[in-house]
């Protein structure tokens, strides 16, 4: 009987758990045993290894977080630390192993499909950091939680005829900001993959106040500088009291929404069809609304691409 592993490493996702539950069912509808692996690469090395059932995934297909845990782990990039991991792997008669997580997670299964697991890994991370992939599994519900909050930030900023900064994650990524800034109607962006103009910004401020305009929203992502230099800069420049507010871990919990459910469910039933009858590293992503199965190494060398048209239209919309 086959053996699947599965386990989810990095940062936590909203869709994890639906993610898990679709591998889960999947597997034993297709005759195998499942094992779920207990706070990632932490826990493999740890040997946290327990079968699961039916059962196991009842009821968290509208959880956020992740049933299994999850953790980094940097011994685990170690040599000896990946020999271990194979070690426990062979232990359990685990051959083929699911891997959900971000760019990080997704090397480190590189590196077991390389000295000869079949392994698949799926793109959970509410950063949208992967190139291969046009969205990742929790980036949506990120976004929502995003906009959300800054629709009750607007709400007293405009009460007070402030601005307002808001920090958001995404590491070197701006999709979060980008997606958020568009769907909540913010003023500007400030994200990594475009050069700050400030002047622009500020003159922006300034003619939308003199029209009346009693708030200013301008959303940072986290890799783009400090948010407490730029309202102090930004207060200076047009004399309007400036506040911050670093959304920080919110924009991980939460329940998943429609998009990254049906995300996690359908990618996680594909992969396993597809590791079950190949061979080999692959990557599951969402292309131009399809889901589709990779080479795990070309996947993870596509650069991440900014969609500038977005920002454009944000820019245009803002005035």
């Amino acid at each position: 009987m086959e053996k699947i592993g599965i386990l989810t490493s990095g940062g936590d996702a909203p869709g994890m758990n639906a993610f898990i539950r679709s591998v889960v069912r999947t597997s034993i509808y297709r005759g195998a045993e499942v094992y779920g692996i207990k706070n990632g690469y932490k826990g493999l090395l740890e040997g946290k290894v327990d079968r699961m059932v039916e059962s196991s995934v009842g009821d968290i297909i509208q959880r956020g977080g992740t049933i299994l845990g999850t953790s980094r782990s940097d011994k685990f990039m170690t040599e000896e630390g990946i020999r271990r991991a194979l070690s426990i792997l062979e232990v359990f008669g685990i051959t083929k192993l699911i891997v959900a997580g971000g760019d990080g997670s997704l090397k480190g299964a590189l590196e077991l499909g390389k000295r000869g697991v079949d392994v698949i890994g799926a793109p959970l991370s509410i950063d949208n950091d992967l190139g291969y992939t046009d969205y990742s599994i929790g980036f949506f519900t990120a976004v929502n939680t995003v906009t959300s909050a800054i629709s009750k930030i607007r709400d007293t900023t405009e009460s007070h005829g402030r601005a307002h900064v808001v920090e958001v994650m995404g590491r070197n990524c701006g999709d979060i900001a980008l997606y958020s800034g568009l769907a909540s109607g913010a003023e500007s962006i400030i994200v990594p993959e475009r050069k700050l103009n400030l002047d622009d910004i500020v003159k922006r401020a300034i003619k939308t106040k003199e029209r009346g305009k009693r708030h200013h929203i301008i959303i940072m992502a986290e890799g783009a500088g400090s948010s407490y230099d730029l309202a102090e800069k930004f207060s200076d420049l047009t004399q309007i009291e400036t506040k911050v507010t670093v959304l920080g871990y919110l924009q991980r919990g939460g329940e998943p929404n429609v998009i990254d459910r049906i995300m996690g469910s359908t990618m996680g039933e594909m992969s396993v069809n597809h590791i079950m009858d190949n061979l080999g590293s692959y990557a599951i992503g969402n292309k131009k609304g399809e889901i589709k199965i990779y080479d795990l190494e070309e996947a993870l060398s596509v650069k991440k691409e900014f969609k500038d048209n977005l920002a454009d239209i944000m820019k245009v919309i803002s005035i």
